[in-house]
């Protein structure tokens, strides 16, 4: 797997980036975030990581630019920001995942697996469901025709949603889904994900289609 590694602290980036290599990854290691946009114009990575504090560009900047280019690559957010505000701005900036420092290397080896062996086998042709539709090629949604740029979390989680138009999910079946094999950032990662997707496909259209089922889950499709 081609890893893009975004760290400015020489004596976290340079063990993380051998450690990454020897889990069998090919790893580029840049410590500010205009050269990553530059490596990231330039190439194809299979997932980014990336400080949140960096010199020149910030990694919540470099976040939302991939995601407002409909970049889907996989991001895994390394911060020293802890708070629960923090790592819902990180989440809705684009971030797929979310690691705060100090953390274990083991730890962020096992995200970085779940990450990059996540599915990514989806429908070939577009979805569709009244005036929303999911674009699996472009990682995209539209609704009233207008475009809706999508996490690739966010773009994982509405494909589920329309794979089970009408039934519940519950908050555990999203988890399973969405962090399979792995710990999830913190116990509200679901809400916090779903409220992140709800944002975009539901807040500034009608009918709502993405419904809390209190004490169950969530159900997707016309009230």
């Amino acid at each position: 797997m081609d890893l893009l590694l975004v760290e400015d602290e020489t004596e976290l980036a340079l063990p993380l980036k051998m450690a990454l290599i020897r889990e069998g990854h090919s790893v580029d290691l840049t410590a500010d975030g205009e050269a990553a946009q530059a490596l990231l114009r330039a190439k194809t990575y299979d997932l980014l990581i990336l400080d949140w504090m960096l010199p020149g560009v910030s990694g919540l900047d470099l976040c939302r630019w991939l995601r407002q280019n409909s970049r889907p690559v996989p991001i895994l957010m390394l911060t020293a920001k802890d708070h629960i505000d923090d790592r819902v701005q990180g989440l809705d900036a684009g971030a797929d995942d979310y690691l705060v420092k100090p953390f274990e290397l083991r730890e962020l080896l096992a995200r970085v697996r779940a990450l990059v062996r996540r599915p990514t086998t989806y429908p070939s042709e577009r979805l569709s469901y009244g005036d929303l539709v999911l674009d699996p090629v472009g990682k995209l949604a539209f609704r009233q025709n207008k475009p809706i740029e999508l996490s690739a979390k966010e773009f994982q989680l509405l494909t589920y949603f329309f794979q089970h138009q009408g039934a519940v999910v519950t908050h555990e079946a999203i988890y399973q889904h969405l962090w399979a094999g792995e710990q999830a950032p913190n116990s509200n990662v679901v809400a916090a994900q779903v409220k992140l997707l709800r944002r975009k496909v539901d807040r500034d259209y009608a009918p709502a289609l993405i419904h809390t089922v209190y004490g169950l889950g969530y159900r997707f499709g016309a009230s």
